[in-house]
């Protein structure tokens, strides 16, 4: 049974590609006209971010690309087959953003795509990862929205897009750290959704599976599923064109998650 729509065009794709054309028809049928869109994507120098802004900037889109390297993001911007500016930035530092917002008046859309992640269980605390952590994937995202938010609500329209992770449904075994900034991000963007929803504002979180970067690099267990950054992007991007609020890939893997929430903690406790 599928959860949602989304999640049964995601399990036609993954794993009924006799279906693929409807699948494709079910693509081209929502994708909006992306031409007249700018957005700016924050975490745009590698990984999910990178392959999200090459797909964003082929269906037609002009991007701001942010991160804090700024010879690898004019690589990346000159790339590109469409318009792409440069805003090299560090989010943690509020001032720094704050400066960057007359640069950002005419966005159409803003996706927050930028992570930090060690594995970590409670046997190997280290409160300075922690805090990095939680400053570059809750923190830096309170401070781009700061300057964005601000915009929209003047313009009263605008797209907000949260990449969040399986690990927002329940807490996991070695994910300290990650695994609470990324619940945040899930809360914050229900949030974001309630308050805005007598606006045309969009709010949308994607919750990805594993993808293959650096960051899963550091992992040493088995990650079912695992994605490469361009086909999470697709799959990223595919939900973008759509209206609904949450998405959660790859399938089945990630219904697992989902059903997690219901299970008892005397129960979900003895999985792992």
């Amino acid at each position: 049974m599928c959860i949602r729509d989304s999640d049964c065009s995601l399990w036609i794709e993954d794993f009924c590609p006799y279906l693929a054309s409807e699948s494709d028809w079910k693509r081209r049928k929502f994708m909006k006209d992306w031409s007249k869109k700018r957005y700016w994507i924050v975490g745009a120098s590698e990984g999910l971010g990178l392959a999200l802004a090459q797909k964003m900037s082929e269906a037609g889109a002009s991007l701001i690309l942010t991160a804090r390297n700024e010879a690898r993001l004019k690589e990346i911007a000159s790339s590109l087959p469409n318009e792409a500016e440069v805003l090299p930035l560090d989010i943690t530092d509020l001032n720094a953003v704050r400066k960057s917002a007359k640069l950002l008046k005419n966005v159409d859309g803003f996706v927050f795509c930028a992570g930090e992640y060690w594995p970590m269980p409670a046997q190997h605390w280290d409160v300075e990862k922690l805090k990095s952590m939680i400053d570059v994937n809750l923190i830096g995202a309170l401070h781009t929205l700061d300057v964005i938010l601000p915009i929209f609500m003047e313009n009263y329209t605008g797209h907000l897009v949260f990449t969040g992770s399986l690990a927002v449904y329940r807490g996991l075994p070695g994910a300290l750290g990650y695994g609470s900034s990324k619940a945040a991000i899930s809360n914050l963007s229900e949030t974001l959704r309630f308050d805005l929803k007598d606006t045309a504002i969009k709010v949308q979180l994607i919750n990805p599976g594993f993808v293959k970067t650096r960051l899963t690099d550091k992992n040493e267990f088995r990650m079912p599923q695992i994605m490469s950054p361009e086909a999470a992007a697709g799959k990223m991007f595919s939900n973008m064109n759509r209206n609904n609020f949450s998405s959660s890939f790859p399938a089945p893997f990630s219904w697992l998650f989902r059903v997690s929430q219901l299970l008892p903690d005397s129960i979900y406790f003895k999985l792992f």
